[in-house]
This record gives C-alpha cells, structure tokens and sequence, in this order.
C-alpha cells in the first residue's frame, strides 16, 4: 500500500510494538491510516514493523518506557515530527519466570513493576501533556490489561498484580483526563497467539496442578478491537473490553 492511499491525519503511539499485540495493533493502525510512533526497546523490529506496512507513516522510536527521561524523549520526538497525538496504546509488557511466589528475586518483580506498570505511567503522562495543549485539545489513551487484570494463572504474582493495578489507573486516567476532553479504556486479552503465548499451544499450567493445552485467537483479532475502539468519538468510549478465545478455562471453574 502507498503512502498516498489511506490518511485519517491521526497519530498514534504504540509501545511494546516491535512483536506480537503491540505489532498487530501497529500494523492494522497503519493500515487504518494513522501515522504511527513505533516504541520499543530493539530498533530492528521496529524497523521491520515499519517496512512491513508498506507506508511512510511508520516513525520507529526506540524507547525503554521504565526510564523517564527515555519518555520524555519519545514524545518530544511525537510532538516534534507529528505535531499531536490522537492515541496512545499502553501495551509493553513483560512477565517473570513461572516460579513459586517465594523464590521470586526482588529484581525479577521490579522489572515487570517498571515496564508493566511504571512504563504505562510515564507513556500515559507524556500522552496526557501532549494532549491537553493540542488543538483540537483531547485524545485517547487505551491500556493493555489481560485477563490477568481480573484473575491470575499459577505463579505469576509480579504480572497479575500490575495488571490489576493498570485497571486502577485506567480508571484514574479516564477520571482526571474528563477535563482534557481525553478518553481512557482498557482491553483485557485472554490467548491471542503471539511468539509470547505460543507455549500455550503445548500446554500450561492450570489452577488444580494439570497442565493443559489451552485454546488460542488469532491477534489479528485483537488488533481490530483496538482499532474500533480507537476509531470512536471522543464522546463515546469502550471503559473495559475483555477479548479472548472463547472456550479458554477462564469463565467458570477452569
């Protein structure tokens, strides 16, 4: 596709965007015609991302979003090559070994605190600051939850606790952006197929010790969500959205 073919003029930053939700989500906003900051830690497959979208529109920004001031530079680089900002996705992520809650190291749990939690902070002040000082003044910001936002697998408490403390500041960022005429939603993943849960197709654990395999989506499914969900006016908003595969053990008792 040219670069000429489809335009909306809207920009979005997309962080975590180099593999799996994050490079769906970038693609199929590209192909939507938004002008996309691609963020991540790697260049290359930002870079790859960017080539794979056949457009012009694509800006990679190597960021680590855990740092304030690598922030603070990602959207002084938005601000400077686009002019503005329509949406933020709040989507890297990253998760610690699947070990018992005890043997967890204090560095396993702040780094996934830093990037899951402290990263979608900063990404979502820097968002804020750009919108609010815009004309027309106002944009969207949607954050990536999970199912574990609402219940967790074994032995994952670093990743289920930031992912229940991003509904609370979904909630926080939908209350304070009222008055900036900004939009805050979340959307809570259950499966989407990604190189991250491909081991789900071989099988994991389960709440009663059994390990089984567990249904998937395609994260193509996910990525036209985001985009419905950022495509509507900023009168209207998707508060939460839980999308998943829908026969995985989640609703029910596994």
């Amino acid at each position: 596709m040219g670069s000429n073919d489809k335009a909306n003029g809207k920009v979005a930053v997309v962080t975590g965007a180099g593999t799996g939700i994050g490079r769906a989500v970038a693609l199929a906003l590209l192909e939507a015609g938004y002008r996309v900051a691609l963020v991540g830690r790697r260049i290359e497959p930002l870079n790859e991302v960017a080539k794979a979208s056949g457009t012009d529109r694509a800006l990679p920004v190597p960021t680590d979003v855990s740092n304030p001031e690598s922030v603070v530079a990602l959207f002084a680089k938005v601000k400077e090559v686009f002019g503005r900002l329509d949406l933020l996705f709040n989507n890297a992520g990253v998760n610690a070994p699947g070990v018992n809650i005890e043997d967890i190291t204090f560095e396993q749990w702040q780094n996934v605190v830093n990037i899951n939690l402290t990263g979608s902070f900063l990404c979502a002040q820097g968002a804020i600051r750009l919108m609010k000082d815009q004309q027309p003044q106002g944009g969207r910001i949607i954050n990536n939850g999970s199912i574990s936002a609402h219940a967790p697998r074994p032995n994952s408490a670093p990743y289920t606790s930031t992912k229940h403390a991003i509904t609370g500041l979904t909630k926080s960022i939908s209350l304070d952006g009222r008055k900036y005429n900004i939009a805050c939603g979340q959307i809570d993943i259950g499966n989407a197929l990604t190189e991250l849960s491909a081991r789900m197709t071989k099988g994991v654990p389960q709440a009663n010790g059994e390990i089984a395999v567990e249904p998937m989506m395609d994260a193509k499914e996910v990525a036209d969500a985001v985009v419905h969900m950022a495509a509507l006016p900023l009168s209207t908003n998707v508060q939460f959205m839980t999308i998943m595969a829908t026969k995985m053990p989640f609703v029910g008792r596994g």
